[in-house]
């Protein structure tokens, strides 16, 4: 390792390892989105690489001319059939300039942030290892955003083409926008002829019953653990997360054979018995911790000034824990919006199918593919925004009582 704490090896493999990682994630994007047929071309990624990286090196103090000099070099390049990325079709040859000079200005000006003012010759510690970690950053950075983010770009897509485009081409991705609203053809008829507008209703309410029956067994159990002193406290304590050492296929014959022994099966009823047993658990475990981390003087003084239990809880353990219900409530919504196993199960008249379930029926050689993908995208958006709106409460809920007092 100390023979490569020197300022142009550095340059060289970071300049080398990041163009392949940014021309690979260029061209995926750009096939993707344009329906273009071009790959990267490791020869040229090798050879610009290495040139960038070591001139970073020699240019640290001027990143503007590393940024100029990579456009305008990647630009000129794809003007004459080379470059990082080529057509391996017919690709159109503005697309492909520009898709090079904008990968050459990212690539540069990433560069210099990554390198910053290191010296050719051999670095300390610090220097070398600040650049492998801005460098590991963004090769995280990227092949995150490309898990998440290519199979929903693929999913919404999909969903807004119709029979004829998948047929002639799967593997086009590219948007017709002159079609305008009949874009959204498969969506209308999944709420017109699939009842998805009852799907996503049922799952709705379910899934607010879910939250309140969680929280009723769950916020006095948590306290009683946190608080009380009773015999197994301890134990029980400690096991309250072994349900979740059982997989859910282990338990799904003998809930089926009861379910329908007591006529609970294919009921709406039966669903919400059976999914709060699935996120009591995991609720008491995140309310437990946060109620230990409340100040016990608190509610001692409530119980002084002549409060019950009952009223102390109510008063002023549950005021102060606001952020940590917020958060088991999104958390336990969302397990319940998202469950599958027990609703494909256990539901069998679509009148009362949950959404999961609705989405499941449409994995059929006779629907068309596209409206399993809008199906999908009605089960996915709807709790992404929700999560993406109250993040912020669930991670100060599941941080708060982590650190006492």
């Amino acid at each position: 390792m100390s023979a490569l704490r020197h300022g142009w090896l550095t340059g060289l493999v970071i300049g080398l390892l990041w163009l392949f990682i940014l021309a690979s994630a260029f061209a995926v994007a750009v096939a993707f989105g344009a329906g273009a047929e071009i790959r990267p071309a490791l020869l040229f990624i090798a050879v610009l690489g290495v040139v960038t990286g070591l001139g970073c090196v020699m240019l640290g103090d001027r990143p503007l001319v590393v940024q100029i000099a990579t456009t305008v070099l990647f630009g000129l390049l794809a003007a004459v059939g080379l470059g990082p990325i080529i057509s391996t079709g017919d690709t159109s040859p503005a697309l492909l300039i520009a898709t090079n000079a904008v990968l050459g200005f990212a690539f540069g000006w990433s560069m210099t942030r990554i390198l910053g003012a290191m010296p050719a010759g051999a670095l300390n510690r610090h220097i070398f290892e600040a650049a492998v970690i801005r460098f590991l950053t963004g090769t995280g950075y990227i092949l995150f955003t490309a898990l998440v983010a290519i199979p929903f770009y693929v999913m919404v897509m999909t969903s807004l083409k119709n029979q004829q485009q998948l047929v002639q081409n799967p593997l086009d991705f590219s948007l017709d926008l002159s079609k305008g609203l009949d874009l959204f053809s498969s969506y209308v008829e999944l709420f017109s002829q699939f009842n998805f507008g009852s799907y996503l209703w049922t799952s709705f309410y379910v899934s607010c019953l879910t939250v309140a029956i969680t929280l009723l067994f769950s916020v006095p159990g948590a306290y009683a653990v946190a608080r009380l002193r009773f015999a197994g406290r301890t134990a029980f304590s400690r096991s309250i997360l072994l349900i979740y050492m059982v997989p859910m296929i282990v338990l799904a014959l003998p809930i089926y054979i009861v379910f329908s022994m007591t006529g609970l099966r294919n009921t709406i009823f039966g669903i919400v018995i059976i999914y709060p047993v699935t996120t009591i658990p995991v609720a008491l475990y995140m309310l437990q911790g946060y109620f230990r981390g409340l100040p016990a003087e608190v509610e001692e003084a409530g119980l002084m000034d002549g409060l019950t239990r009952l009223k102390v809880i109510w008063k002023i353990t549950l005021p102060l824990s606001l952020p940590a219900l917020a958060s088991v409530s999104l958390y336990v919504f969302m397990i319940a919006w998202n469950e599958f196993l027990l609703a494909f199960m256990l539901l069998d008249d679509p009148s009362k199918f949950t959404l999961t379930r609705g989405v499941a029926m449409l994995n059929s050689s006779e629907i068309p593919r596209q409206h399993l993908m809008a199906g999908a995208v009605i089960a996915t958006v709807p709790i992404m925004v929700l999560f993406l709106g109250l993040e912020k409460f669930m991670t100060k809920g599941l941080t708060a009582g982590s650190v006492k007092g």
